[in-house]
Parts: C-alpha cells; sequence; structure tokens
C-alpha cells in the first residue's frame, strides 16, 4: 500500500491513481500523441486517456510492442481510438518522418504527452552524435513538439479548445552537472556520470517547457507548456543497472508507487480542469510544487532555447 496518501489542493494525492484523476472527464473530441507508449507510464497513460475517450496515437520506438499494448487496450476498451505509429527520439530523421506521418493523416492534435526516456545509461552517442540521454530526452522531444506545434496551434484556434504539451521529467533535476546544462561539454565522454547526465536531462525537460509556455503566452496562443514528476516507480528505466533496480525494488517497494499512480501527474495535467491556463509549471503528485532554482531560471531555459535550436537545425 502507497504510504503518502495526504492530498493537496488538488484533492489528489500521491497515491492517487491515472483513473481517479481523470475520473467524469469526456475526452472524446481530443486527440493525444504519447512518446514512449509501448511500457509503463505511457502504456498506461495511453490507456487511461483512451478510457476517457481520447484518441490517443502511441508514438512507439518499437511498434511490435506498441501493437502488442494496443490490442491488450483495444480487448478491454473494444470503442477505444488507439493508433501505433513508429518514432526513435534519438534519430532526428524517425522524429521528422514522424511528423510528416502525423501530418498526412490530417489529425488534428490537443494534447503531447513527451514521456519516454532513457535513464543512467553508459555514454553513448545518439545516431545524429549527440549524447544519448540529453539526445533521447530532451532534443528528440524538444524537435517534436516544435514540428508538431504548427498543428497545435490550428487545433487550439479551430476547436477553440486549449492545447497542452506535458514534459515527463523527475525530481532527479536536482542534480545535474555543475552548472546545470554542460553546453560546451554535451558529447564529454572524459568527465561523464551516468546519474548527472540523467539530471541534466530531466532539468531540460523543465526549462524546456518553461521556455515554451513564455514563448506561447507571448504569442497569445491557446496552448499550455507544464512539466511533470511521476514520482519513483518500478520500471524499466533502470534496465542498465539491473542489480541496483533489484535492490531498490525489494529495498523501497512501500515507498514506490506502482505504474497507474505514476501515469496520474501527467494525466492530471494533460486532462483536468484545474490546470486550464496554468502553464509553465511543474507538478508532482498531482499538485503544484516548486522545482530547483536552476529549473526556474529563465535566462538558463533561453539558452538552452537556443543551444537547442542549433543542434536541431
Amino acid at each position: 500500500m502507497w504510504l503518502f496518501s495526504r492530498k493537496g489542493p488538488s484533492g489528489f494525492s500521491a497515491s492517487s491513481t491515472a483513473e481517479e484523476v481523470t475520473q467524469g472527464i469526456d475526452g472524446t473530441d481530443l486527440t493525444a500523441i504519447v512518446t514512449g507508449a509501448s511500457s509503463g507510464l505511457g502504456a498506461e497513460s495511453t490507456r487511461v486517456l483512451a478510457l476517457r475517450g481520447v484518441h490517443v496515437i502511441m508514438a512507439v520506438r518499437n511498434t511490435a510492442t506498441g501493437n502488442n499494448i494496443k490490442g491488450t487496450i483495444l480487448s478491454d476498451l473494444p470503442t477505444s481510438k488507439v493508433d501505433v505509429m513508429e518514432l526513435d527520439l534519438s534519430s532526428m530523421a524517425s522524429i521528422r518522418k514522424f511528423v510528416s506521418n502525423f501530418t498526412s493523416m490530417g489529425l488534428p492534435l490537443h494534447i503531447l504527452i513527451n514521456n519516454a526516456g532513457v535513464m543512467a545509461t553508459p555514454f553513448m552517442l545518439s545516431q545524429d552524435n549527440i549524447e544519448l540521454q540529453f539526445a533521447t530526452n530532451h532534443i528528440g522531444h524538444f524537435l517534436l513538439t516544435n514540428l508538431l506545434l504548427e498543428t497545435m496551434k490550428s487545433t487550439a484556434y479551430e476547436s477553440k479548445i486549449e492545447g497542452r504539451i506535458v514534459n515527463v521529467t523527475s525530481n532527479a533535476h536536482l542534480v545535474p552537472y555543475g552548472g546545470g546544462i554542460r553546453f560546451d561539454r554535451i558529447n564529454d565522454e572524459s568527465g561523464y556520470n551516468s546519474i548527472l547526465a540523467y539530471g541534466q536531462s530531466k532539468l531540460a525537460n523543465i526549462l524546456h517547457a518553461n521556455e515554451l509556455n513564455r514563448r506561447l503566452k507571448e504569442e497569445g496562443v491557446a496552448i499550455i507548456a507544464n512539466s511533470a514528476h511521476p514520482g519513483a516507480i518500478a520500471t524499466n528505466l533502470l534496465r542498465y543497472h539491473g542489480f541496483l533496480n533489484g535492490i531498490l525494488s525489494l529495498t523501497f517497494k512501500y515507498l514506490l508507487k506502482n505504474v497507474g499512480q505514476g501515469a496520474a501527474t501527467s494525466c492530471y495535467a494533460a486532462l483536468h480542469p484545474q490546470v486550464s491556463g496554468v502553464g509553465g509549471k511543474y507538478f508532482v503528485n498531482n499538485n503544484l510544487a516548486e522545482p530547483s532554482s536552476k529549473a526556474k531560471d529563465m535566462e538558463l531555459a533561453k539558452k538552452l532555447w537556443d543551444f537547442s535550436m542549433t543542434l536541431t537545425n
């Protein structure tokens, strides 16, 4: 049983599930993209959004696994609308192909949950020669979001429904490299630390959401961008550290959330009426929370934006 069930101002707590925080919400007019939807939090977010009537596009690296998840969802919810599309966030070519294919479908886009990620990997470079955690967790989602923005803007204008972008981050953003983002040493293998590199990428998720929201607000567009920390969950993120993963699961099994509880905060930020008009914020346990001082540094956010634009262009 989850030990921490004290409710916050939203009326929800760390023990609230994705089903509970979306109870009674009708999403039948909405279309969403969820990255990393073939397992863990992404799969649960997809299931719950589909349960609420949302047409969900599962953006996954492994389409066979994605189709298995889709089949399970459809067997339980025969009327749900779920599609599977291939997306490898460590490849800009794959991202551009995904967006081209999605755009050709002529679908609206109301919700984007940037959920996929890798954690504490050995030093590796992406297909575009960028350190893998930074490339997958931040740069991939940065490019994906930018390429989908025009569709989201058109959808918000035509449907009169607020668009929502949710970057799934982590409290690991509290422990990045010194200075936050190593702009001049992103690919420095000699100074690489897998945990600090993960923290850097998760800090980037928050900075990205904050700067994106600022720009959208300045433009007067009815789209909000937020970041959400799911909490400590027993998922396959620590697959590169099997022994550590096992120890944590055994030692902290009463402190770890289940997948339903872990997916709650991103689903809350994506669907709940309480979040309407609330952008550039950090959510934990289905409530507003305060991130680190670096995560609130708007100059750092602008610098990261420019740096990310350079890398993706």
